[in-house]
């Protein structure tokens, strides 16, 4: 009755082979990647839906009974592992930090005293795979012994290029871990340990994007379903800011523009293909990780007292590039800005300085217009191409980075009792500190780089009489940064049992957490001038002085910085009583708690909180653990029914994950398993229900649909940031907001806005396609103009917003109510089978097949559910074959995974709005095969 505890060969014979493989057999356990080089492990609904460096994991993830932070571990493959635990519900009252969801114990194998053993395992599979595993334990006298473990995978790419070049997303890793185990005496015992772990290949981050293509540019996708189609690119920050809508506003020759809003965009006639291993990229993906861990831990048992003392110190880095939009764009549309831009650049244009226009020229396209085109490095000092940090290639670029430095170290201290009588107890207390000195996400593109020179020359031109020099607009690119996180946390816990009876026995445990989080960050992409021939870091500008990281504090901020302290007391109890030997009901109740955090700088500024609250989660179960036929059949039922005040979810506003706290019900039940007819047989089942839903009326924007779902409302798109904003009638009139709209649009474009120039040309509002699922209707324009015009203080066109029967202004979009909505990531069915048979031969040898058939139900990957949001339930089925040797020394195996080759979708995302708002998906991985062999002695 120990499931679900993997042991070591229970691994081994299912074939999970890392965590991601653990949801393919678990009830209410879900695994996917997630944005920003992160994942979520998903526990009767509750996961990881926190996005960002100040988010706490509500499964909390243990080495050893130890916690980890922001660890790879789901990156690596098992191996020479004890077993690795799942437990659910909240957690907190017994070791490590606290949890709301559950936690994933991975309990490695330990030094053995007294034998030499050895193992070894080696397998080759299609696309190239290479998996080599191997162990040793060697004695050091009576009472010392090393264990040593190492796993080296290798194997080409699962994903096509259509531009070429050796297959994406392939694997090139090794882990080693090395451990010693001292018993000086027969009542203590010490343990260290030391692990490594690498990866350096062109894994993929970001799988596949999917869009409803919006013909208008505003949206860039739609809302209704995910589609092999290129976005609208018109809906992107370079787009708006190149476009010649927005230079007339700044007087700027439109001849320097690169298109315009209601032209053809960068991926206008190009084809997505359907395939989500197919992609067209001419930047090839790179990605490294490591993560080196050391652990101590020491136990003595005094008489009927125990105690132990631990400490791990972890350290990770991360470093992870792509295409940003998995496409490559028309370079055609961009030729006449170019040749402009040469011209200007050769002193061609009266009026125009050669000197402003030349180090543009020559940092983006050094060979002339017709040359290659070249796009910033993802430096760290700001000056990207403009500093000779590029990358050139013949088709525009646009690439994204994912990187993170961290280290943490914790120690732990517990006291437990055994004593004959009928109450015992554990009490205990941990500290953990968490450092992140680097975490930064960038995007990068050509167009980037021309608009942000572009704009930086023409203002250090106007202000060339005050003695500023040709400069561009740093940064080059966009870069959210967190400078520096640290987490200091401590908790005390503890846990009292008691037999009421020789049937009946009570737990009571008790959780105290303190959490401060202290964060430096900010968020920066042309925002101040830089001048050209600056070599030091960007922020060493003489104009760094008009940049304000933090506009919440007096002054202007190069950092914002922000902190937050947070506790709880949190607890369980446990009634348990036995009705026989072999089966027992138990009811219980526990609350969790995971601590809140702090959202990081937007850009453009919106209205969100600065802050996220705590999670706390009040869970009710009931189960029954019960073993039938001496062992022939043991059965886990369990039903149960989580409160949740203050989940907190993630969205992606203004380029930024931005984290909200909303309340839900969730309730289930599980059924799981394990059968043995007889001795040769072994078949384990598992089912799970699960219901979840927003608790309450709760109104929340929906990125997708700035508009609320109103058909008397506009959505915008900014054209000096691409951000989105909307408008609607106070009275509902839809005639009366596209009026309004329309009269502003018209001010902007005859001049009569204080700071914008005539001639933007912009069109009047635009219905959405009917299948869009966008009842709205769209407008470029500006918003700062039409909230000042609703608030009735832009009198430059004698605007009265009531004559328009009222208009309201919504910068972060109309809220709608989700009440009722289900959780992402939380599919209302499981079910999972496996069947194993052990043929035995007269001469010892043996023969086990084993087939595992999982089904994962239908979900949704966002909050705001809907079809663009779905993802479809599927099945994967594995199987394999073994002929084991004479006292199972060696063994030969065949296997494949995922028969079906199925290619289903475990979790997305949505994009930022000035990025289009396309989806990216995350997929099972292909159909495996093989064989391997390996040793034992």
């Amino acid at each position: 009755m120990l499931f679900p505890h993997f042991p070591g060969q229970a691994l081994e014979a299912q074939q999970i082979e890392n965590s991601s493989d653990l949801q393919l057999t678990l009830p209410n356990i879900t695994f996917t990647k997630t944005n920003f080089t992160s994942s979520s492990f998903t526990i009767r609904g509750i996961g990881d839906l926190c996005v960002g460096v100040s988010c706490d994991q509500a499964t909390a993830i243990h080495l050893n009974d130890q916690p980890l932070f922001s660890t790879r571990l789901f990156e690596t493959e098992f191996f020479d592992l004890e077993r690795v635990e799942v437990l659910r519900g909240p957690q907190g009252t017994l070791f490590g930090r606290n949890a709301t969801a559950g936690v994933v114990n991975v309990v490695t194998a330990k030094p053995k005293m007294g034998v030499f053993q050895a193992s070894g395992d080696a397998e080759y599979g299609n696309y190239n795979a290479i998996k080599v595993k191997g162990m040793v334990n060697v004695p050091i006298g009576d009472n010392i012994a090393f264990r040593g473990a190492g796993v080296y995978v290798k194997r080409d790419g699962y994903t096509t290029n259509l531009n070429g070049g050796p297959k994406l997303d392939d694997r090139d890793l090794y882990s080693i871990r090395g451990s010693l185990r001292f018993e000086p005496s027969a009542d203590t015992t010490i343990d260290l340990y030391a692990s490594y772990f690498r990866e350096d290949d062109n894994r993929m981050r970001i799988q596949k994007q999917y869009c409803q293509r919006d013909p208008t540019g505003i949206l860039g996708c739609l809302n209704s379903s995910r589609n092999a189609e290129s976005f609208n690119a018109n809906s992107t920050f370079t787009a708006a800011l190149s476009s010649k809508e927005f230079l007339a506003t700044q007087g700027i020759p439109t001849a320097f523009a690169l298109g315009s809003l209601y032209g053809p965009d960068q991926y206008s006639g190009i084809s997505i293909p359907a395939d989500s291993r197919t992609v067209n990229t001419a930047f090839t993906p790179e990605y490294f990780t490591s993560e080196l861990t050391f652990q101590g831990k020491i136990e003595h048992d005094f008489g009927p007292i125990s105690a132990q003392l631990s400490g791990t110190y972890q350290k990770v880095k991360l470093d992870s590039r792509q295409d940003y939009n998995n496409n490559i764009g028309r370079r055609d549309i961009y030729a006449p800005a170019l040749n402009t831009l040469a011209a200007a650049a050769a002193g061609l244009i009266p009026g125009l300085p050669a000197a402003y226009f030349a180090p543009l020229a020559a940092a983006i396209i050094p060979n002339g217009p017709n040359g290659v085109l070249c796009t910033s490095d993802t430096d760290t000092i700001g000056l990207g191409s403009f500093g000779g940090n590029s990358n050139c290639a013949t088709t525009p670029l646009q690439y994204d980075r994912s990187n993170q430095t961290n280290s943490s170290w914790s120690a732990e201290a517990i006291i437990s009792s055994d004593f004959d009588g009928p109450f015992n107890f554990l009490v205990g207390g941990i500290y953990a500190d968490y450092h992140l000195t680097e975490n930064s996400y960038y995007v990068n593109a050509f167009a980037i780089d021309y608009v942000t020179g572009l704009l930086g020359s023409f203002t250090s031109l106007a202000n060339a009489a005050n003695g500023v020099p040709p400069s561009f607009l740093g940064t080059p690119y966009f870069r959210n940064n967190t400078d520096d996180l640290t987490v200091k946390s401590y908790g005390l816990f503890g846990e009292v049992y008691f037999d009421i009876s020789d049937r009946l026995k009570l737990t009571g445990g008790l959780r105290y957490n303190d959490d401060k989080k202290r964060v430096q960050a900010r968020s920066t992409l042309a925002s101040f001038l830089v001048p050209y021939a600056q070599t030091t870091n960007a922020f060493e500008s003489p104009f760094v002085g008009s940049f304000d990281a933090d506009p919440g504090t007096p002054g202007n901020q190069i950092f914002q910085n922000r902190q937050v302290k947070q506790s709880a007391v949190t607890g369980r109890a446990v009634l348990d009583y036995k009705i026989t030997d072999d089966n027992l009901v138990y009811v219980s109740y526990s609350r969790g708690y995971k601590s809140g955090g702090l959202n990081p700088p937007l850009q453009p500024i919106f209205a969100v909180p600065e802050a996220f609250a705590s999670e706390q989660v009040d869970a009710f179960e009931i189960g029954s653990k019960n073993s039938f036929g001496d062992g022939a059949l043991q059965l886990n039922l369990t039903a149960f029914y989580y409160k949740y005040k203050d989940l907190q979810l993630s969205k992606i506003v203004a380029r930024t994950a931005v984290n909200e706290n909303i309340d839900a019900d969730i309730y289930g039940a599980e059924v799981e398993a394990v059968i043995r007819p007889d001795p040769d047989w072994l078949i384990n089942m598992g089912f799970s229900y699960l219901h979840t839903e927003v608790k309450g009326d709760t109104f929340n924007s929906d990125p997708r649909d700035f508009g609320g779902a109103r058909s008397d409302a506009v959505i915008i798109k900014d054209i000096t940031n691409a951000s989105n904003c909307a408008v609607a009638s106070g009275s509902g009139n839809a005639a009366g907001v596209n009026a309004f709209v329309n009269t502003i649009n018209g001010a902007i474009n005859a001049g009569l806005v204080p700071g914008l120039a005539a001639g933007a040309g912009l069109q009047p509002t635009v219905a959405f396609p009917a299948n869009g699922g966008i009842a709205s209707t769209g407008a470029f324009g500006i918003c700062g103009v039409l909230q000042a015009a609703a608030a009735g203080a832009f009198a430059g066109a004698g605007v009265d917003p009531a004559a328009f029967g009222g208009i309201e202004y919504y910068s972060a979009g109309i809220p709608k109510n989700i009440r009722g909505n289900q959780l992402p990531q939380a599919p209302q069915y499981k079910f999972s089978a496996g069947v194993q048979y052990t043929m035995n031969f007269d001469n010892g040898m043996s023969l086990v097949p084993r087939v595992d058939l999982a089904y994962t139900g239908e979900s949704f990957g966002s909050i705001f559910n809907g079809n663009v949001n779905r993802i479809k339930g599927y099945a994967q089925a594995n199987a394999q074959m073994q002929l084991n040797g004479t006292d199972d020394r060696w063994y030969v195996r065949g296997f494949i995974q995922n028969i079906f080759d199925s290619n289903a979708e475990t979790g997305l995302y949505v994009t930022d709005q000035s990025s289009g708002l396309y989806t990216n998906v995350f997929t099972l991985e292909p159909r495996r095969y093989g064989i391997g062999a390996g040793f034992k002695f």
